[in-house]
């Protein structure tokens, strides 16, 4: 048994206005399964509900928000946050993700990726200094300098002072949320985050899930071109992130970094796909999540190589 290799509908949904059609395209290209990403527009579920009906494609997971809500047009996922401290917003955010969640069970989806929300800042942001910093220096953190680990020490002071109350929010509405996923078979993938601001701080990953109730329908999704970024930064080191969190893995979305661009296609990039392939397992669900702009040729070379490196660990 091997890991479930998907492709992410983020490559090809803005270009369709059927959703049966975009399920064709898919499947063409050699997958048995996709991810519904978040880009996924009210008018493409008629056509994603026939598909899926007739067997033309099976949906191994979504990403919240699917589909997008009323009115929405474009990929949307952080529209409403968890960690939002307004009633309302809260209260949008929750009936968005539970719709999300009945949709993934309509379809088969065993999961739904989340984002976990963002500190907000009105001023001195944190994430905002680093990244205006890094782009003056050409785009490459100089990791090794003291000068620079001692800017992100005071950057990652600034943001564990102030995420506070919105990490709570976020706790909170998660717990709200589980009973609700738990009823439909449906697990929430909470992803890692590429922005320095949104939540939660990478090392607080292992605790906030050993927080989460004995067999919470809840586990952790890894972006690996996220990961990467951060590991740029000096933030974290991708490995040991890894496998501080190894246990708790629902999946992966696989992408490459290239020049502090993620979303490209694998094997172009910074990526160590040898390290990264040693924690895939065969329950876990694997995402090419390719940039629209990337080709054909592009997602086959990827597909190919996510499937070299599965043959290699058989």
């Amino acid at each position: 048994m091997k890991p479930t290799l998907s492709l992410s509908s983020c490559w090809c949904s803005h270009r369709h206005s059927d959703g049966y059609a975009m399920l064709q395209e898919m499947a063409g290209l050699g997958f048995d399964h996709v991810e519904l990403s978040h880009g996924i527009r009210i008018t493409l579920v008629p056509g994603i509900l026939r598909g899926v009906e007739e067997g033309v494609i099976k949906v191994s997971s979504t990403h919240n928000f699917c589909p997008l809500p009323t009115g929405i047009s474009h990929a949307a996922p952080n529209l409403f946050e968890p960690s939002s401290v307004d009633h309302q917003e809260h209260d949008q955010w929750l009936r968005h993700t539970k719709r999300s969640i009945e949709f993934a069970d309509q379809v088969g989806a065993r999961v739904v990726v989340c984002h976990l929300g963002s500190a907000k800042f009105f001023w001195n942001n944190p994430g905002r200094k680093l990244r205006r910093h890094v782009e003056a220096l050409g785009g490459k953190a100089p990791v090794g300098e003291p000068g620079y680990q001692a800017m992100l020490a005071k950057c990652q002071a600034r943001m564990r002072k102030k995420m506070g109350p919105f990490w709570e929010r976020t706790q909170a509405s998660i717990q709200e949320i589980l009973p609700f996923a738990a009823e439909r078979g449906v697990k929430l993938a909470l992803e890692n985050r590429e922005k320095f601001e949104e939540l939660p701080l990478d090392e607080d990953y292992p605790g906030f899930l050993k927080s989460l109730p004995e067999g919470a329908a809840a586990g952790y999704w890894h972006d690996a071109g996220h990961a990467q970024l951060k590991q740029g930064l000096g933030v974290l080191s991708h490995e040991k992130h890894l496998e501080s969190l190894a246990g708790r893995l629902l999946g992966f979305h696989l992408h490459d970094v290239k020049d502090g661009d993620d979303h490209q296609p694998i094997g172009s990039g910074e990526i160590d796909w040898q390290m990264l392939s040693r924690f895939w397992r065969p329950e876990h669900l694997l995402v090419l999540e390719l940039h629209p702009g990337m080709t054909v040729d592009d997602l086959r070379a990827s597909k190919a190589k996510v499937e070299e490196l599965l043959a290699a660990r058989s």
